[in-house]
Formats: structure tokens, sequence, C-alpha cells
């Protein structure tokens, strides 16, 4: 959070409505899903949450700080969901399974995940600052592995989720689902 934002969530210490940040952050998302990074503006992003433009900038120091906070709350709820699927599993069998249905709900293409989560690594990849985001990503969704697996395969574990998840989604044919499993059993020697 920058040095002009209060603990209010406000430029400047204003008190504004507490909700409007995240309702910000949430329409932020909307329409990067819907036009891209490079289609998203303030002015598009204050119609989607219904606020005044002039409103934004209460909140936000400029379209990098909303870009950057919106990434950060979609990288952490993404993230959050994994540590719950992975602490669910009892057995390193159970965590296999959790990973096999991870990748295949993330590439699905239902709701806005894969394109927000390919948007997000363009960006990482053009704006070191953004690497951040995809780095704190990466480390929690390996803590979250390392829980059923040693560090080596938590990484190739996650490294394969994500390279898994783009081969499906963007595959021009339906792949048999027991390639993943497949996958799974080879990295994780099951």
């Amino acid at each position: 959070m920058s040095a002009q934002h209060s603990s209010t969530g406000s430029r400047l210490g204003r008190r504004n409505d507490p909700e409007r940040r995240q309702k910000i952050m949430d329409a932020c998302l909307e329409v990067i899903a819907h036009s891209g990074v490079t289609g998203t503006s303030h002015r598009k992003v204050a119609a989607q949450a219904g606020v005044p433009l002039g409103a934004m900038t209460y909140y936000f120091d400029g379209m990098h700080d909303v870009l950057h906070s919106a990434f950060s709350r979609f990288a952490t709820s993404i993230s959050n969901g994994f540590e719950r699927q992975m602490a669910e599993a009892a057995d390193r069998e159970s965590a296999c399974q959790a990973v096999f249905e991870r990748i295949l709900q993330a590439s699905s293409g239902q709701g806005d995940e894969l394109i927000l989560s390919h948007e997000l690594y363009t960006l990482a990849t053009r704006d070191a600052s953004f690497r951040s985001i995809t780095t704190w990503w990466m480390g929690r969704s390996q803590l979250a592995l390392g829980a059923h697996f040693d560090p080596q395969t938590a990484r190739l574990l996650d490294a394969m989720i994500e390279g898994l998840t783009i081969h499906r989604a963007l595959d021009s044919e339906a792949r048999d689902p027991e390639e993943v499993r497949s996958a799974i059993a080879r990295i994780t020697r099951l």
C-alpha cells in the first residue's frame, strides 16, 4: 500500500465507503477478463464498479496501483483455495488427487481464472513490478504442496500444474484426464 494511503484504505486519510476499494478491485478484474490489461482503463473500471471516475484517486495512486492491487487480490484468492484443497488431503495419494482436480478445474475454462492468470503472467513478463505477485503466488503453492511432498517435488508439481493447465485449456482437441494422472504419478513416483 502506498505511503499516501491510510489504514482506512483511502488516500490522504479521507474516510470513504470501506467496501469501495474492494469493489473497484473486483471491477478491475472483471474488466481485465473481458478486455485484457491493455483494454483496461480508469474509466472502464469506475463504470464497472459503479463509482465516480474521480473517486478512483481516493483509493489508488494510478492505474498501475489498481492493477497491482487487483492482481494481488486475485492471486490471494486462488492461493487460499489451493491451500484449503491441499490441507484437506490426508496423505500423498489424496494430495495427488487434489492436484489432479486442481488442474482439471483450472483448465476447464469456466469462470475467469484462466484468462486472469494469463493476463497476469504476460504483465509480469513485461513489468518486473508484477513479478512480486507471481513469485509470491508460486511460493504459496509450493508451500501448500510441501505439506505432502519434498521441496523439489513440490516445485515440479507447481510447474506441472501451470503447464498442464495451459496445454489442456489451449489444445484444440480434448485431452484424456488420465494423462494428468500419469504426469502426477511420474513426478511423485506414486
